[in-house]
C-alpha cells in the first residue's frame, strides 16, 4: 500500500465531500499499521440492463481503492431496485418485479469487470440479508429512525408540501441502503451527491448496531452529452458501456471542450495538466480512445480513431459550403437562459470560456431549412452532423469559443459552415 498522503491524494480525486476526513485518515493509517485493508462498498440498483458512462464515476473510484489494496464490495441492490430509490424523483417509482431486477443484474456483472479486477472484487447481492428478513427484523429496523428525521429528505419534504403521495415503502430505501452497510461492516461507502442522505442514514445505523461509523464519499453526477443533465438513458444523452466502438468514440467527440476536462478526471486516471496541454481537439481523440479501447479493447480503440481521423482528411465537407454564416453575443443563449440553466444544476459548464447557441437554433440560421421546426425534425431523424458527430438532440448546446469554426451537414447533400465573431 502506498503511504496514507498518496493514498488520499487518490481518493479525493474528483470526490465533492469526504465526511469524515479525519476519520478517513485514520482509518487509512490503521489499515496500514495493521495490514488489514478497508472494505470499501458502492451499491447499484438494477434498473435499467445496462450502465452508462454516469454510472462508472463510482465504479472507478471503487477500482481507485482496489489500486490501493481495499476490498470493494460492489453491491447489487436487487432488493432495493424492487422498491425503487425516492431519490430525486416527484412521486412514487414503480416497483419492478423481481425477475427484471434479476435480469438486469446479470448485465451489470458483465460490465463492471471492464473495470473493476474481477478477482479482487466482491460481489453481493442485498436480497442475501433482507430476503431472510421477518417482520419482527423490519419492524426492529424501522424503530432505528424517526419519521421527522425522514421528512427532512428535500424530496420527501417537497412532495408533502405539494401534497403529492409518498408511500410508506419509500421510508424503507434509506433504511435499507444504511442496513447494508452493517451488514457488510463498511468502513467507506461511495455514493453520488444525491445520495447524500441515504449514506448518513448507514453511519448512524452503524453506530446503533455497535459498529464504527463508514466515511462518506460523495461524487459528483456526471453531465451527460449535452452537457446540461446528468447523464441518463431516459434523457437521451448518455454514453452506454456497450455502445459499439464508433458510435462511442462519435458520442465523446461530440462534447464541448469543459466537458471533456471533467471526464478525463472522473473516468480516468490521466495526467490532467498533460491533457490540458494538449490541443482541444487532440486530447479529445486521446480520451475517446482510452475510453473505447477500455470497453472494446485496444484495437478496438485504435481503430475507431483511424476512422474519425480518415473522414477528417477525407474532407466529409466541401471546399465550397451551401452556406457560410458568422454569428455574434446576440445569436447565442442569453443571460436570463444562462441562470435558468444554472438553477437547473448545469455542472461542468463555465460561460465564460465559450458560448452556446442550441442546435436547432444554428441549423435554422444557417437558412438551409425552411424552419425552426424542420431543423428539430431532421436533428432528431439523425440528419445533422456538427464536425463530423451525427447529433440527434435540438436543444444541444453547441459551444464555440471566439473565432472558432464549426462545419454542419444538413441532410445528405447541404454543408454549411458557421463562425463565431463576438
Amino acid at each position: 500500500m502506498k503511504d496514507v498522503h498518496q493514498q488520499i491524494d487518490l481518493i479525493r480525486r474528483g470526490a465533492v465531500e469526504v465526511i469524515q476526513p479525519a476519520e478517513l485518515e485514520a482509518k487509512l493509517k490503521r489499515a496500514l499499521t495493521e495490514g488489514r485493508p478497508l472494505r470499501v462498498k458502492a451499491g447499484f440498483d438494477p434498473t435499467a440492463p445496462d450502465l452508462h458512462l454516469g454510472h462508472t464515476v463510482l465504479i472507478h473510484k471503487l477500482k481507485h481503492f482496489q489500486d490501493l489494496g481495499h476490498q470493494v464490495i460492489f453491491l447489487i441492490g436487487d432488493f432495493t431496485g424492487m422498491i425503487g430509490d425516492p431519490t430525486g424523483v416527484s412521486e412514487t417509482r414503480r416497483a419492478l418485479t423481481k425477475e427484471q431486477v434479476l435480469e438486469n443484474a446479470k448485465t451489470y456483472q458483465r460490465q463492471i469487470f471492464k473495470i473493476l479486477d474481477p478477482t479482487k472484487t466482491l460481489v453481493e447481492f442485498n436480497s442475501r440479508w433482507m430476503g431472510e428478513m421477518t417482520a419482527e427484523g423490519l419492524i426492529q429496523l424501522a424503530a432505528h429512525y424517526r419519521v421527522a428525521r425522514m421528512m427532512e429528505r428535500d424530496d420527501f419534504h417537497k412532495r408533502f408540501q405539494e401534497q403529492k403521495p409518498i408511500s410508506v415503502h419509500e421510508f424503507l430505501y434509506p433504511l435499507v441502503q444504511g442496513y447494508d452497510s452493517v451488514m457488510l461492516k463498511a468502513d467507506v461507502e461511495l455514493g453520488g451527491t444525491d445520495q447524500k442522505f441515504n449514506l448518513l442514514v448507514g453511519r448512524e445505523l452503524q453506530r446503533d448496531y455497535g459498529q464504527e461509523s463508514q466515511v462518506v464519499i460523495t461524487m459528483p453526477l456526471l453531465e451527460g452529452t449535452d452537457g446540461v443533465k446528468k447523464m441518463s438513458k431516459s434523457v437521451g444523452n448518455y454514453i452506454a458501456l456497450e455502445d459499439k466502438p464508433g458510435e462511442m468514440f462519435g458520442k465523446v467527440m461530440s462534447i464541448s471542450d469543459v466537458l471533456m476536462y471533467r471526464y478525463y478526471e472522473l473516468l480516468t486516471t490521466e495526467d490532467l495538466g498533460h491533457a490540458k496541454s494538449l490541443h482541444p481537439m487532440e486530447a479529445k481523440q486521446a480520451l475517446a480512445e482510452l475510453l473505447v479501447a477500455r470497453y472494446h479493447g485496444t484495437d478496438a480503440g485504435r481503430q475507431a480513431r483511424d476512422e474519425f481521423r480518415r473522414k477528417i482528411q477525407e474532407g466529409i465537407f466541401p471546399d465550397e459550403p451551401d452556406s457560410s454564416k458568422t454569428l455574434n453575443d446576440k445569436d447565442m443563449i442569453s443571460e436570463d437562459e444562462k441562470k435558468k440553466l444554472a438553477v437547473n444544476d448545469m455542472l461542468g459548464i463555465d460561460f465564460t470560456d465559450e458560448s452556446y447557441i442550441r442546435l436547432a437554433e444554428l441549423v435554422t440560421k444557417m437558412e438551409l431549412v425552411s424552419s425552426k421546426s424542420e431543423a428539430r425534425r431532421l436533428i432528431v431523424q439523425g440528419g445533422v452532423e456538427v464536425d463530423g458527430i451525427r447529433e440527434s438532440d435540438p436543444n444541444k448546446l453547441v459551444a464555440f469559443r471566439i473565432n472558432q469554426q464549426r462545419r454542419l451537414k444538413i441532410g445528405k447533400r447541404k454543408f454549411a459552415v458557421v463562425e463565431f465573431i463576438p
